[in-house]
């Protein structure tokens, strides 16, 4: 369980008892007694030597056999203007393809305003007539 799990880790990394607390900013005898049974980590304990041990608070607990860390935020790049495999939702309701187009239309065109305040510097007439312009070809 948690005990051997927190050895085999410890020792995977080549550290003694008192590095590992140390790193954990903690006594060596309060690490120690987490290996050894004698003492329950809390849980904000078992959190830091997820961190530390860079796995997952899962694996100290017993709950999955692997160790290898698992990220649940890990990032995952959608292309909007492909078909998507996923609802697109704004405040509880989704977006209907249309939708999505019009926000794919706006972000093209907020990115080329971009893209024309650099080569053009900052003019509120241009900016604006270019706005338009652009808006138009969205409406099409």
């Amino acid at each position: 369980m948690i005990l051997n799990r927190l050895t085999i880790l410890r020792k995977s990394n080549n550290w003694s008892l008192q590095e590992t607390a140390d790193f954990l900013g903690i006594a060596k005898s309060t690490y120690a007694g987490y290996e050894s049974g004698h003492r329950r980590p809390s849980l904000e304990a078992i959190k830091l030597m997820a961190d530390l041990f860079q796995t997952s608070t899962d694996y100290i607990l017993g709950r999955v056999e692997d160790p290898s860390f698992q990220p649940a935020f890990e990032k995952t790049a959608i292309e909007l203007a492909d078909p998507l495999s996923v609802d697109l939702s704004v405040d509880g309701s989704t977006l209907s393809q249309e939708e999505i187009e019009y926000v794919i239309a706006f972000i093209r065109a907020k990115r080329e305003l971009g893209q024309h305040r650099e080569h053009q510097g900052k003019n509120p007439v241009t900016e604006s007539s270019y706005v338009n312009e652009k808006t138009n070809e969205i409406r099409g």
